[in-house]
């Protein structure tokens, strides 16, 4: 199963990480599994989140054209757009 990598900022990395099992469950729904949230070593407000996906382009076209459930969840954890996708290949 391919890795994704997926990275964009923050307004409080501290919120962010409040959001873990939800954000964890959204990622699930979209067939990842091994989620896992990373911050930026320098302090900065840089995230990334790896998982394995089992359909990739799944992944890019939900998170790229995001339902109303997840564009809620992602303001409520602060994610500033845009975001970017990296697959494993």
């Amino acid at each position: 199963m391919p890795k994704m990598v997926l990275t964009h900022t923050v307004l409080d990395v501290d919120n962010w990480l409040k959001g873990k099992a939800e954000r964890a469950d959204a990622i699930s729904a979209m067939g990842c599994s091994n989620v896992v949230d990373h911050v930026a070593a320098d302090g900065s407000k840089a995230i990334a989140v790896t998982a394995d996906a089992q359909d990739p382009a799944a992944v890019v076209a939900a998170i790229s054209s995001p339902a109303a459930e997840l564009v809620a969840a992602m303001d409520r954890h602060g994610v500033v757009p845009p975001l970017t996708i990296y697959i494993e290949k």
